[in-house]
């Protein structure tokens, strides 16, 4: 393997939905909605993954899980990020780190957070030191901030082994 280091991106976004399990880094968290979308939804496992997948070079999330597949259909998004992490696991690669953010006006989410970060490190089969997860709010401000739905935007180095 000629490169020692990678960086990969991601980023995802559902809307919120009435009568929807709420998933936010593999940990339900109650509230009177949940994230839309064909799997679980879980923007944070989504941008994880996204990022992991971009640093390797193989293409986004969609591309390896297809909505249109039913196998897919409610998947949990921490299966699909270790199958993920499997492929570049594969590959050589190791966690350098992971910087995660979630944007979301409620629920506040700080309670959450030391959970969610032990789910995605478990699933990348990380040190919890290596992985970072905060929120943020958009202070009301567009259609996060309305509560129409959230976001997630994530960034890891990969190390060569």
């Amino acid at each position: 393997m000629a490169t020692r280091y990678r960086v990969g991106n991601g980023f995802d976004f559902h809307p919120l939905e009435a009568g929807r399990r709420l998933v936010l880094g593999g940990v339900e968290i109650k509230h009177d909605q949940g994230l839309r979308g064909h799997s679980d939804a879980d923007v944070a496992a989504h941008a994880l993954a996204n990022a992991i997948l971009g640093a390797i070079g193989a293409g986004d999330l969609g591309r390896h899980f297809a909505d249109s597949d039913p196998r897919y259909k409610d998947a949990s998004s921490i299966a699909l990020l270790e199958a993920v992490w499997k492929l570049a696991g594969g590959q050589g690669w190791r966690l350098g780190n992971a910087d995660l953010t979630i944007f979301a006006e409620r629920p506040k989410l700080k309670p959450y957070l030391d959970a969610m970060r032990e789910q995605l490190a478990a699933a990348i089969g990380a040190d919890q030191s290596r992985v970072n997860v905060k929120a943020s709010s958009p202070e009301g401000i567009g259609a996060l901030g309305r509560g129409d739905g959230m976001a997630a935007a994530a960034i890891v180095m990969l190390e060569a082994d």
